[in-house]
């Protein structure tokens, strides 16, 4: 710039003195776009004068509405009425309900259905599914479902669970019944006699394959029932379909009066929504909610928490919540119920007792399924508690003894104490009313019984977190911790006398007829106040030295004598009632060789699926003071000790051909 010159020879500028020549552009574009925006401005006009237009129509529509509703209101008062229900907080909330309801059930071989008003709040037609009795319980003041429920009545004891939950019903409810399929094969007297009660004219004379449905009201009129009956043993009887008009109740009609606690303030929340608690939501004389468990001495569970496995079968949970809270050393604040699936009764159960409830979304399909909620559920539960050195794990299914605390209590120091543990559990797989009677003696076993057990954190994150199996694998996870890389040699400490008792006869692997055969007759400590024997005694080396001794001090028995009949059992206390101990040696060539074994089982009508509950090869069980010990010769490193004069019994060869075998032997 410093060396810029001007040019000496450029013309003088001079401003042009007319500036519209300067822009022709401008003149150009008025010229030719008046028309455009004058179309724009009328478009903006008329889009506000149609949205004024819609405003006005919407409000004389709403306007003559209101009219026409109030005066339905004031000419048709039998159509509708305002209904005001508290709900959380005390909020009032008033809308309009019908005043009847119209309520269609339908029951046939194939399908059952249940509308009302047209919805659909029950539908069944899966193919083998579903079979027995649907019943669905509706709140008479408002209409909703409070509680849907099916008996398997074809099968052993439903009918009695059906009856259980009918009287727990509170009077005033309405009752929906439909039959899928079967439903009359195992429905007894004294089921048909409550359902007369409840107003059927059909129930005495219900049969095979007969179809059925009726509604009504406890403790009040039957508001419809029909019903159709099988011409021929292979044959159903005709779809039935009711149709019946219910009127409903004023609310507060339907609703208790409690005083107003937290306590009772739960129970309202629950008993408006839930039915079939029995007198939970009594309106007179309501189940406490509180439990005042006494203290366990010298507790060690202080820092324990307790996982419940739920899915979604209430009423057996609300049995196991109230066990547990029973218990003497039970800690509400360390309780955890995980269910899974996002079901509403088992949470409003858990609710309802002051209890933490986590839902878990399912992975998996059927055992898998189960699998991974165990598998969620302990994660969780360490996450949750990461001072927590265990967990004890209980079943929604399961009865708790009152020492059930104090068992654990007096037994836990010995996953510290013995790397040889791999759990501690309060359950007995041969644990019988007619095998098991100390209630202080302690075992050890291969098998990992579970139904009430401690998990340690260090074995589940360092080793079965990460191996557990996949959700792609069909597999029970109870059996794969029993597999032998898994337990890698590792007992489990369990009492003689189980702390645990499963009530539950439906699920997954269950049905009213295992239950009765499997678990129905189990030993169940019902002392509150037990001792059990020094924990030192059941160390590894100090366990085998404590059975060496019994075994030395014991009568053996000759196989030849004893029938296998229904007197079994009693034939011990008659031929050796001053025997403190027996000895008998059976036939085991291998650790899987069970022939023999499985076939004792069945004489003693204990557990006889599978092998469980040995230690080394040896069972031990007590008939009354009888203790007996049965060894697996040759297997067992406790055949040393056998009688060169006694034979083993042996029910089967290797080849599993049955040996001959006399009508009063085994």
């Amino acid at each position: 710039m410093d060396m810029w010159q001007p040019n000496p020879r450029a013309e003088p500028f001079i401003p042009k003195k007319d500036v519209k020549k300067a822009v022709p552009n401008y003149r150009l574009s008025s010229k030719l776009f008046p028309k455009t925006r004058c179309f724009s401005r009328c478009f903006q006009a008329l889009l506000v004068l149609i949205l004024v237009l819609t405003i006005g129509l919407n409000m004389i529509f709403i306007l003559d509405t209101s009219q026409r509703l109030r005066g339905e209101l004031n000419n048709y008062g039998t159509q509708y009425v305002v209904r005001e229900e508290k709900e959380d907080g005390g909020i009032l909330i008033q809308e309009f309900m019908p005043a009847s309801l119209t309520i269609e059930a339908l029951s046939s071989q194939s399908r059952v259905t249940v509308t009302i008003d047209g919805a659909t709040i029950l539908e069944d037609g899966e193919k083998g599914e579903g079979r027995g009795i649907h019943v669905v319980v509706l709140n008479q003041a408002s209409g909703s479902v409070m509680s849907q429920r099916l008996f398997d009545t074809y099968s052993l004891h439903e009918d009695e669970a059906m009856s259980l939950f009918l009287n727990m019903i509170s009077d005033g409810r309405i009752i929906i019944f439909a039959i899928k399929d079967e439903g009359t094969f195992q429905l007894k007297a004294a089921a048909r006699a409550l359902l007369a009660r409840l107003g059927s004219r059909h129930a005495q004379g219900l049969s095979w394959r007969d179809m059925w449905a009726m509604v009504t009201q406890k403790g009040g009129k039957v508001y419809g029932e029909s019903y159709s009956k099988s011409t021929a043993f292979s044959s159903w009887g005709t779809s039935v379909i009711l149709r019946v008009q219910v009127p409903l109740t004023p609310v507060e009609r339907s609703v208790c009066q409690w005083p107003d606690t937290e306590e009772n303030r739960r129970r309202q929340q629950f008993c408006n929504r839930i039915e079939g608690y029995g007198s939970v939501c009594s309106c007179d004389e309501p189940a406490s909610l509180s439990f005042n468990s006494e203290p366990v001495d010298n507790n060690k569970l202080i820092n324990v928490p307790v996982v419940v496995i739920a899915s979604n079968r209430p009423h057996y949970l609300y049995r196991t919540l109230r066990s547990l809270l029973s218990a003497h050393g039970s800690q509400r604040e360390m309780i955890t119920v995980f269910i899974d699936g996002y079901f509403e009764e088992p949470l409003e159960v858990t609710r309802l007792l002051g209890l933490r409830g986590i839902q878990h979304t399912p992975i998996g399909y059927k055992n898998s399924r189960i699998s991974q909620h165990y598998k969620s559920s302990f994660s969780a539960i360490f996450n949750m508690f990461p001072k927590a050195d265990y967990a004890i794990i209980v079943e929604e299914d399961l009865d708790v003894s009152e020492d059930f605390f104090s068992f654990f209590s007096q037994t836990i120091e010995l996953l510290e104490m013995d790397p040889s543990i791999y759990c501690i559990s309060a359950w007995n797989d041969l644990g019988y009313e007619e095998t098991s009677y100390n209630i202080s003696a302690l075992l050890r076993v291969e098998t990992m019984p579970g139904l009430g057990w401690v998990l340690s954190r260090s074995l589940y994150k360092t080793e079965l977190e990460a191996k557990w199996p996949t959700p792609e694998k069909m597999w029970d996870w109870d059996m794969w911790m029993r597999m032998p890389e898994i337990r890698k040699d590792r007992e489990c400490v369990i009492p003689e006398v189980s702390r645990t008792y499963h009530f539950g006869s439906s699920g997954m692997n269950m049905n009213s007829y295992f239950q009765d055969r499997y678990f129905k007759s189990h030993s169940f400590n019902t002392q509150p106040y037990v001792r059990v024997q020094s924990i030192e005694s059941v160390t590894k080396d100090n366990y085998e030295a404590l059975i060496v001794s019994t075994i030395k001090r014991g009568s053996t028995l000759d196989p030849s004598r004893l029938p296998c009949n229904d007197n079994f059992t009693s034939f011990f206390l008659k031929a050796y009632s001053n025997e403190a101990v027996l000895v008998l040696y059976i036939k085991m060539l291998d650790s899987k060789d069970f022939d023999t074994w499985l076939h004792v089982a069945k004489c003693f009508k204990i557990w006889d699926l599978d092998a469980r509950g040995y230690h080394n090869g040896m069972w031990q069980l007590r008939i009354r003071t009888i203790q007996l010990l049965i060894i697996g010769y040759p297997f067992s490193p406790y055949s040393d000790f056998k009688p060169n004069d006694i034979t083993p019994l042996n029910l089967f060869q290797k080849s599993s051909k049955a040996t001959e075998l006399s009508k009063n032997s085994l």
